[in-house]
This record gives structure tokens, sequence and C-alpha cells, in this order.
């Protein structure tokens, strides 16, 4: 199986896919794929990289990768049950080249703008859940009618932009690996220190490379790269492990200075470390 680009299965001829994943964990490799993907997640949580951001998911969670996003799942093992996510696969000429283009359609225009950069659905998620109930259900045509369905309460929605940059060229399968495997070290290792000299190796590039590399593929630098996994892993561990000190979150989350941790998290965040614990 390539790692980039993923080839989503589809039959000759057949427009929409409808996909139902029941695993322990979600496909875990870092990949891309011209179909649009929206996806209810039913059981299972972790953390989710689209384009140039890390973001969490959990139960309940509607998301939207647009097309040719690189992204890749990393559901949390320390979960026993399985993982269930509900996706739908179409692009935008799936129905004819100026479907999405009729008058009588003009609204969804806004769904495939947002969905460039991948959005998380906020509100209106109890009239869009039942619709993805329904699917395993339905055949073809009314699939096609969920799938607009789904589109419109989406559009009514409030939503979340999943990244801020997205690198719009395809990836070649080396690239995709090598992306893959920077990904994989360093969600990984985030509790370790990592050098650059550890992860321009890892990557098979001199430092210099390396940076390049990475900056133009991302749009930010690797260390700002992992701060933000670093962060995220903060946010998960103050709010699921209240026991422990704000200090004690931040040397287990790699951060050996505790000043700097609060002033990275108020940076990503907008609060302290306490004040986003005390909000939940």
């Amino acid at each position: 199986m390539k790692v980039l680009p993923f080839k989503i299965p589809k039959p000759k001829n057949e427009a929409l896919v409808y996909q139902i994943d029941r695993e322990q964990v979600f496909y875990d490799q870092l990949h891309q794929h011209g179909e649009i993907q929206i996806s209810y997640v039913e059981k299972g949580a972790g953390s989710l990289i689209v384009g140039d951001s890390i973001n969490e998911y959990t139960a309940g969670d509607i998301l939207v990768i647009g097309s040719f996003i690189p992204h890749v799942f990393r559901s949390d093992t320390r979960i026993m049950e399985e993982s269930l996510m509900h996706t739908l696969f179409f692009d935008q000429d799936s129905f004819g080249k100026d479907f999405f283009q009729l008058t009588d359609l003009s609204s969804t225009q806004n769904f495939f703008k947002k969905s460039v950069f991948g959005m998380m659905v906020q509100s209106r998620k109890s009239k869009i859940i039942p619709l993805f109930s329904k699917l395993s259900h339905q055949n073809k045509v009314e699939q096609i009618a969920s799938l607009l369905m789904i589109i419109n309460q989406i559009n009514k929605s409030k939503t979340t932009p999943l990244s801020s940059f997205v690198y719009r060229k395809s990836f070649t399968d080396d690239e995709g690996k090598r992306m893959s495997q920077v990904y994989d070290y360093a969600m990984e290792r985030y509790q370790e220190p990592i050098t650059l000299d550890e992860i321009a190796e890892k990557a098979n590039m001199s430092k210099n490379a390396f940076c390049r590399y990475f900056k133009k593929r991302t749009n930010k630098t690797f260390f700002q790269f992992l701060i933000e996994i670093r962060i995220e892993n903060a946010c998960k561990m103050l709010v699921k492990n209240p026991e422990l000190s704000v200090a004690v979150v931040a040397e287990q989350c790699g951060f050996n200075n505790i000043a700097n941790f609060n002033r990275k998290f108020r940076a990503f965040k907008s609060c302290t470390p306490t004040e986003y614990r005390n909000q939940f």
C-alpha cells in the first residue's frame, strides 16, 4: 500500500464511496487522495495532522478533509475500545463537471471553499449524525441524497479549520514516506529532547536541506511543529489528569522550563495552562 498518494478503493463508474472503518486504530500513515472526505467518528480518539496543523479528535466529531490535503490519524492506543468511523468520499466532479455549479446548488460553494483547509464541525451535529447513521442501510441514490443533506447541514454549521496552510503539490512516494517518518518520530518522542541533527538524520538529509524541505511543505519550522505536538498533548493531560501539577505536565510533555511552557501555551491557546484546565 502506497503511503502517498493513497487510492480510495472505488469501483469503476462509482461516484460516491461510503466506507466504515472499524479498527483498533485508524489508518495511521501520512497520505492524501483526490477525493473530499467527510467523516463521522462514532468511537475512538486521538491526534489528527492535517496540512500544517495537529488537532485532537474524539467520539462524536465530524471532520471534513479536502482534496489532496496530506493527513494522518494517530489513534490513542490507551483507549482499549475499537475505533469506528463512517466516511463519505467524493469529489467536486463526481456527479458531472457542472453539477455543483448549478444555481440550485450555489450554496455548496462555501462548503468546497472551506474544505480546502479541512474543517471540524462544531454545531448542528444532532442533525448530521442521524444522516450518517442511515447510510449503511441505503442504496446509492439514497446515499447521494444523504450526502447533499450532510453538505447542506455543514454549510449551516459553525466550523473551525483543521489547517492554515496546505502544500498544494502532490507528494511522491519517497516524499510521503520521509514526511511520515518525521511525523511519527516527533509524535512518538515529543517528551524527549529532539535535536536538528537527530531529525535530519531520520529524514536522511543534511540539516540545512531538511529545514528548507520541512518549511516548504508545512510553512513552519520543525521545532514550531514539535512545540504544537507538545502543547496538544499537554492539553489532554491537563484535562484527563487533574491530579498532576502544571509543572509535572510540562515536564512530561517535553518542556524543561515551566516559564517557557506557560509562554508557549498562552501563545497557542490564548490562556494559561491553569485557565485551560479550569474550562473543563
